[in-house]
């Protein structure tokens, strides 16, 4: 019997696993709209002593996605003075859903990334998580390595799709 060989294992492929780059932490969600008026319109003097009554250690060392979840229309002041009552106690903090939150915890991962590991080398972009990877981390990811990569692919290595080749 002939010996089978693995070429994916002898291959020069590097995986490239987003996932490697998740940000550990508790993420939450807040909803301003519990603090309008009938969920729906922001009366300055009530905010302002919701927020001033309002426990904001319980968002120690965590994520937030700001949101309002009515119809309301919010003045932007409202969701930066939330904002300046979570910072002491948050990791980060950003309006939107959880999605967004990835999204900027992944663009900040890739920010800070060295990429010159990858120069000149054919790459697979991994497709699959068990982790929340925001579709937008998977555009960043591709830009910054397109830049330097020789071929870069999404999937497995088994059943990877081309996305790019230097020419």
């Amino acid at each position: 019997m002939d010996e089978i060989i693995n070429r994916v294992a002898q291959s020069k492929i590097i995986t490239f696993d987003l996932e490697d780059l998740y940000v550990p932490g508790e993420r939450m969600v807040l909803d301003i709209s519990e603090w309008l008026y009938e969920g729906l319109i922001l009366r300055e003097k009530e905010f302002r002593t919701q927020l001033e009554e309002q426990d904001w250690s319980q968002y120690q060392d965590k994520y937030v996605a700001l949101t309002c979840a009515s119809d309301a229309i919010v003045p932007g002041w409202a969701f930066m003075l939330v904002t300046s009552k979570l910072v002491p106690f948050t990791k980060k903090v950003v309006q939107g859903d959880l999605e967004v939150l990835e999204t900027a915890l992944y663009q900040e991962q890739l920010h800070s990334f060295d990429f010159s590991e990858f120069a000149g080398k054919p790459i697979i972009i991994k497709g699959c998580s068990h982790k929340p990877v925001p579709q937008n981390a998977y555009l960043m990811a591709i830009s910054k390595i397109q830049q330097v990569a020789k071929k870069v692919m999404y999937g497995e290595a088994c059943s990877a799709v081309p996305l790019f080749k230097r020419k």
